[in-house]
């Protein structure tokens, strides 16, 4: 049984006992989340809807992108750096 599930604007497809790293989700480690869900499936067979449920893992860090931009000839240089902040949730049910 799997599900395709939206969060932070990306579509994911899950199944039971599935981890996954999406963008920042409001909670601490341990706390019970509920996923929209677009779609529930077993084999060929699609449904719409459905729930799925989660854990919170961890909150975590992407690694650092640095952002250089620069102009020739015109002594412009910027340099700055960011950081996604993310979420690790474990599903724990599809139905």
């Amino acid at each position: 049984m799997f599900a395709v599930v939206r969060t932070g604007g990306k579509q994911y497809r899950v199944a039971d006992g599935d981890k996954i790293i999406v963008e920042k989700i409001e909670g601490e480690a341990g706390t019970a989340v509920a996923l929209e869900t677009l779609m529930t499936g077993e084999g060929a067979a699609l449904t719409m809807g459905g729930a799925v449920k989660a854990e919170i893992v961890a909150q975590t860090k992407s690694d650092k992108i640095i952002i250089f931009k620069k102009k020739r000839r015109h002594n412009y240089r910027r340099r700055n750096g960011h950081r996604q902040q993310l979420t690790v949730i474990k599903i724990t049910s599809v139905a």
